[in-house]
């Protein structure tokens, strides 16, 4: 009886995350999975087939996540920054808003924090715990603060997945 009520309140807050978090979207695709609460700015665009664990968005920019995406929990994604040689000290009210791209078949780990301009390649993997500071190119897997490449996904094997279509 426990297992099924736990059962029961996972698929009611698996729904209304999801609701929540596709109302307040630019625009999505098809066969979105939201698992637990997620804030999107109104600048979010998801493609298809995207997971999200638990994913916050902070800032005025633009996000593009494309298909076949996933993360867990705890990631943070800031669109903008604070104009630190502005008019004023620490910072000024000037806003630096860059975009950030996720393009396909990315996977974040947990508590991964992605800051303004960064753009993350094709098949990218980054680690748990890293700050994304600057650009990752396509098939790396990259870690640490500041999120530097260390390894690169096999190329053939991962572009045969991808014609076979097997996503996740």
């Amino acid at each position: 009886m426990v297992k099924k009520t736990y059962m029961l309140f996972r698929w009611i807050e698996r729904k209304y995350c999801k609701m929540l978090a596709l109302r307040s979207v630019k625009q999505h695709g098809k066969n979105i999975h939201i698992n637990h609460y997620c804030r999107f700015t109104r600048r979010t665009i998801l493609g298809d087939n995207v997971h999200f664990n638990g994913f916050k968005v902070f800032g005025k920019g633009e996000l593009e996540i494309k298909s076949n995406f996933h993360s867990a929990p705890g990631c943070i994604v800031l669109t903008s920054s604070h104009n630190y040689e502005g008019e004023s000290l620490p910072y000024d009210e000037t806003n630096i808003v860059k975009k950030i791209t996720i393009e396909e078949n990315v996977w974040l780990g947990l508590r991964v924090i992605i800051l303004p301009g960064v753009t993350i390649g094709e098949g990218a993997i980054i680690q748990a715990g890293s700050c994304v500071t600057s650009d990752i190119p396509p098939l790396a897997i990259a870690g640490g603060h500041p999120a530097k490449v260390f390894k690169y996904r096999d190329k053939d094997h991962y572009e045969s997945l991808k014609k076979k279509g097997a996503y996740f």
